[in-house]
Parts: C-alpha cells; structure tokens; sequence
C-alpha cells in the first residue's frame, strides 16, 4: 500500500505555501461552497437538543432511508423500498470497501477500469483480491470492451466496478450502457456495482442509475452521496442501495466496522435531499461560469477536451510533443504555480491525459488562467 496521492501532494502544496509560493490548487475535487442554508440550521438546531449526541442505528435513520429512497424516485425514476434496499454510508468511499469486504474473498479477482478511481485498486489489495484491469480509452469513448473483457477470461471475478458519470473521464452512460452492464453480470454471475456521484453536476439531461436497468435489481448495486450534488464533501454523507440480500451482506460488514452517523447530520441530510430543482440549477450556473475558465486553461496548454464531459473534472489530452500528463502537470506546478493532476494517478491509460478540478472559485480560476498563460508566452 502507498499513501493516497491526494494526501502526499497536497502535503507538497502546503510546504510551497508556507515558503510564499500561492498555489492554485486545481486538483482534488471537493466543492468549496456550502450546502444550502437550510441544511446548516437544521444541523445547528438539532444538535443542541440534549438527546441528539447518542449512538445511532447501524442502519440509519427511518427518516434519512426514505429520503434517499424518494431522491431516487422523484429524479431516477427508481422505485426502491426504504427498509430493506437502502442503506446510509458514511460516504460512498467507505461503501467501496464494505462492499468489497462482503463479496470478495482473497484471491477471488475484481475488475477494475483503467482509467479510474485509484480506491478501487487500493482497496481491492487490502482485501486481498486479484485485480484485473479493463481498458476504457478515448478510442472506445470510454466504455468498456466486452468482447475483450469475455475473450480474456473471467474465472474467479465476483465485483466489477464502474463509475458512470466516469472520474476522471467524464464520459456518461446511456441505458443502453447500462442494461449491456447488467446483461454481461447476468451471463457471468459477476455483481456490477456503479459509483454514481456525480449525475447531478452539468448534466442537461435526468440523471441515471443503473437500478433503473432490465434486471439490475439481481445484479447491481449502486452507491450516491451528498458530496458532489449538495456541496457536503466533508459531511461524510452517502448511500448504498441493492436488493435486500446484498444490503444485508454488506450490512455484516458495516455492523462491525461503525457504530453509525450523528443523528443531526442525517437530519440535516434529509433536509439537503427536499432540495429542488432550483437549487441544482443554481449550483450547475456556478460550475457552467467555472467551466469556460478552466476550457481556456486546457486550450491555453493545448490540450484537447471533449466538451461531451459532465462532472466536476475536465479531462484532457495532452499535446503529442508533451512527454506525458505528468511532465505537463509538473511544468505547470513548476513554472505557474498551479496544480493539476496527471492522469497517470487513475492508470496507465491516464499517461497522456491531465485533470482539471472546478472546484476553485472563479477569481482562483481566472489567477491560474492568467499564469498559465504567462508561462506560455514566455
């Protein structure tokens, strides 16, 4: 096991500021706005209430489940029973783990995308899993291969993660990407589990879930959070939601790892889930104004961007007389003083690619812009 790449970089960061040097930092994606007012005095007013600060249900709140359970009829058009098929995470990173523990054996193998979310690798070692890569390139518009996938053999694969809206790629799925994920779990008896986070952010359309596929309910399993969509990274709120059986697998695995969430913050999650359209729409105008900055920075670079791309990110290509995504984003640490993360972090098929975070306000976008292009033209 390594350190997580975020931790160590932004140890770096910290140094350089300390010495004077004012990184911008355009790396890790966790919004920098606050949730909705609402959210906060909920917060604030339950937890003065002398009965709020005990243990909590390893299941969560009633309350908490049915919110989740009608965020995902009212904008997925999903169906799901709040008492048997919804379970509260303390964020979804952490269900990557619980439900890696519950379904994977040492030695059982796991297919992980390549590019993708390096916590689908680091966790599938400490559970002692064989890891198989499977490739999602821009050629392929970042979907899998399945005839590669079943040509190169699946004995011993029970997990297959996918992330869709996909970090750090930004690509979608379609449903028709997803009933062909809940078709190949079917023929392969393999649990296809989609890491869903970011549906919300810059997506003109109705978000999607896998959940909402032919069949997905034997087969799939889907973890959301309150991160992204509701500007709660550090409140630690997410979710997970399957049919009963796998729910409660994973729930043996929680039920020994936590002792529940503080019973204000799951009602003030509550409180963030009643939101409604206005307030994605507010929070995706901010991220559009955002956007447009951090296209010029990519042009500016000479990176090329698909403007397909929804999520928080911008993915580029990086120049063909650029060595590589990291020699690019350590030019740019280097030289403007502004930090983006080679795609090298997310796999092997990452190497030619950098990412761009939305997640800096637009004066900090507009700095880095301005030094990037210093450093261009000199």
């Amino acid at each position: 096991m390594e350190e997580y790449y975020f931790s160590r970089k932004l140890k770096q960061i910290a140094r350089l500021n300390a010495a004077g040097a004012d990184i911008v930092s355009l790396g890790v994606g966790g919004p920098d706005r606050p949730p909705r007012d609402e959210v906060i005095e909920r917060l604030v007013s339950e937890a003065r209430k002398p009965d709020a600060h005990g243990y909590q249900p390893y299941v969560g709140l009633p309350q908490l489940r049915r919110a989740y359970a009608d965020w995902y009829g009212r904008y997925y058009g999903v169906s799901l029973d709040p008492d048997s098929e919804v379970l509260p995470l303390i964020g979804s990173k952490e269900g990557i783990l619980h439900i890696t523990m519950a379904f994977v054996n040492p030695g059982d193998a796991v297919l992980v995308p390549n590019p993708g979310y390096p916590t689908y690798t680091s966790v599938s070692r400490l559970c002692g899993a064989r890891i198989i890569y499977y490739d999602l390139t821009e050629e392929g518009d970042w979907e899998p291969d399945f005839e590669a996938l079943e040509a190169a053999g699946l004995e011993g694969v029970k997990l297959m993660w996918v992330n869709y809206p996909q970090m750090p790629t930004g690509r979608i799925a379609s449903p028709e990407l997803f009933q062909r994920l809940v078709d190949f779990g079917h023929r392969h008896g393999i649990v296809i589990v989609n890491d869903n986070p970011y549906s919300f952010i810059l997506n003109d359309d109705r978000p999607l879930s896998i959940l909402a596929a032919s069949g997905a309910r034997e087969v799939a399993i889907e973890m959301n959070s309150l991160s992204k969509a509701h500007n709660m990274p550090g409140w630690r709120m997410g979710m997970v939601a399957a049919n009963k059986d796998f729910i409660d697998w994973i729930l043996r695995v929680k039920s020994n790892v936590d002792s529940g969430q503080f019973r204000p913050m799951m009602l003030a999650a509550v409180e963030a889930l009643a939101a409604g359209d206005e307030w994605y729409a507010a929070l995706n105008g901010e991220y559009r104004r955002r956007r447009a900055v951090a296209m010029e920075i990519m042009r500016t670079l000479g990176c090329h961007v698909d403007e397909r791309q929804r999520g928080l990110f911008l993915w580029g290509r990086v120049p063909d007389g650029v060595e590589s995504g990291e020699a690019l984003a350590d030019e740019v640490l280097e030289r403007a003083r502004v930090f983006i993360v080679p795609g090298h972090i997310f796999g092997s098929n990452g190497s030619r690619y950098v990412r761009l975070s939305l997640c800096a306000p637009l004066p900090r976008l507009a700095e880095a812009l301005r030094r990037v292009q210093l450093m261009t033209n000199n």
